[in-house]
């Protein structure tokens, strides 16, 4: 399986990454707050995810660890 991590201390909540994932399995926070009071990006459903590494190439902080399992 494919694995997504994000380093959530480091997530500003920008929402890029959100916007160009392609499956749709990324989303920011509703509940959480990280160190710096924003929102953090999560993966909402990690076996849906293609490994195609959108979403850490448009994140400007590089919170973003994809693995793809071959």
């Amino acid at each position: 399986m494919n694995k997504v991590t994000f380093n959530i201390d480091a997530c500003k909540g920008c929402g890029l990454c959100v916007s160009v994932c392609p499956k749709k399995i990324i989303a920011l926070s509703d509940t959480m707050l990280n160190k710096k009071g924003y929102h953090p990006a999560n993966i909402t459903d990690q076996e849906k995810c293609i490994a195609c590494a959108m979403c850490a190439t448009m994140c400007p902080d590089v919170v973003i660890k994809v693995e793809k399992n071959v």
